[in-house]
């Protein structure tokens, strides 16, 4: 029998992340599902909550478990709890499509790729050195081989989970919401002002930043956003500093506020990063962007035209870099009208859109496959009738 046709697809999105902790992996999940859903599709996101859920379209899966993982700590919900409570809404929640991010991260998405109760299109964002990859490489590879399209945000995510497990694997650049940095009213800020918001860990640099700090002039103030490990050996290091302000942990509001009202905005990252979503929120929210020269950042920024890019871990150099956009008005101007327009190619409309067409290609395919099974029972059972007709008319009196 055929199944029966449904005039929107179902579409699941797995993150195995805390959708209440800050990521660049939640924040393209979440940003993604909002897309979706106004394009018409029926979008559920399925991952760990440390706390109500940020969406009435969120099913929360539990609390998560900080494991460190590449230089950093990732929110994962390991756990056989988390595990059953996915089980079960892959069950009621009959997807036609599953769309996974980060797969192989152990958790909710490595339970749905092994299930793989609908098509699953699978995201790979990590960049750098995997120790997971490296080590659990021949398993990891077999359960990949339940995915149907394998994406990649950039050519430094290809390259690490391509040496791993290899595969053919497309690319699809993240997507940044752009009228919400665009519409967005700006924080009142006083004078010139610098905003950081990441993690604070080693390699987000923001000891490099506050190095770099202390060659600026008096009125320049530095605004940080966010928290992590090493804040308060950081907060320790230039107690009591009178231009520098930590704000903690932002909602994505406040944020963008931020990011919008400040003088400029700085992501001196040591390494580790695949794709520099948060220099395109700087851009969209017109605000000129100085950074790492990292391979990362590069695919989004061009060094001159719509940012400063500084050698990692440099603090004199990343302090020079500041104070250029920091006394030249004309060029701020320039990164400002270079980095909006260099925010237009990174649209998550664009990107929902991408995702869309290989959603409804693999759903086709199923649905021509399911098609495909019940002709042949179909024919089956007509070739068993005709046997049996032969069978009969071959005997006497029959």
């Amino acid at each position: 029998m055929q199944p029966p046709s449904r005039t929107k697809l179902r579409i699941g999105i797995v993150c195995p992340y805390s959708l209440t902790i800050p990521g660049g992996v939640q924040e393209q999940v979440m940003g993604l599902a909002r897309e979706l859903r106004r394009m018409g599709y029926e979008t559920r996101v399925l991952g760990p909550c440390d706390g109500p859920p940020p969406a009435s379209f969120v099913s929360p899966l539990g609390n998560s478990l900080p494991t460190a993982s590449n230089g950093s700590v990732a929110p994962i919900a390991p756990d056989p709890s988390a595990q059953f409570r996915t089980i079960r809404l892959l069950m009621e929640e009959d997807f036609d499509i599953l769309h996974l991010h980060e797969p192989l991260a152990p958790g909710p998405t490595e339970t749905a790729l092994f299930l793989h109760p609908a098509p699953i299109v699978a995201t790979f964002h990590a960049a750098g050195v995997s120790n997971g990859y490296r080590y659990l490489r021949a398993p990891l590879a077999k359960l990949a081989d339940n995915i149907a399209v394998r994406i990649v945000v950039s050519k430094d995510a290809l390259a690490l989970i391509q040496s791993s497990i290899g595969g053919e694997y497309e690319v699809f650049f993240n997507g940044v919401e752009l009228h919400r940095y665009r519409d967005a009213s700006p924080r009142e800020l006083p004078g010139r002002t610098i905003f950081f918001c990441g993690r604070h860990e080693d390699r987000k640099g923001l000891g490099v930043l506050l190095t770099a700090f202390e060659q600026l002039p008096d009125d320049v103030r530095l605004l940080i956003g966010s928290n992590g490990p090493d804040t308060k050996r950081l907060r320790a290091s230039v107690e009591g500093h009178p231009r520098i302000e930590w704000l903690g942990r932002l909602s994505d509001a406040d944020k963008i506020a931020y990011l919008k009202g400040a003088t400029l905005f700085c992501a001196p990252s040591l390494g580790g990063e695949s794709f520099g979503v948060v220099l395109i929120e700087a851009m969209a929210a017109g605000t000129p962007v100085v950074a790492s020269s990292l391979d990362g950042y590069k695919n989004v920024a061009t060094a001159e035209v719509d940012a400063l890019l500084c050698e990692p871990g440099d603090a004199s150099q990343l302090a020079t870099a500041l104070r250029r956009v920091l006394d030249d008005d004309a060029l701020a101007e320039r990164l400002r009208d270079a980095g909006q327009r260099r925010a237009d190619d990174f649209s998550m409309t664009t990107l929902a859109a991408q995702y869309a067409v290989v959603y409804e290609r693999l759903a086709a395919e199923r649905i021509a496959r399911r098609t495909a099974r019940a002709a042949g029972h179909r024919g089956w059972g007509s070739r068993v009738r005709r046997a049996v007709a032969r069978m009969m008319n071959a005997v006497p009196g029959g």
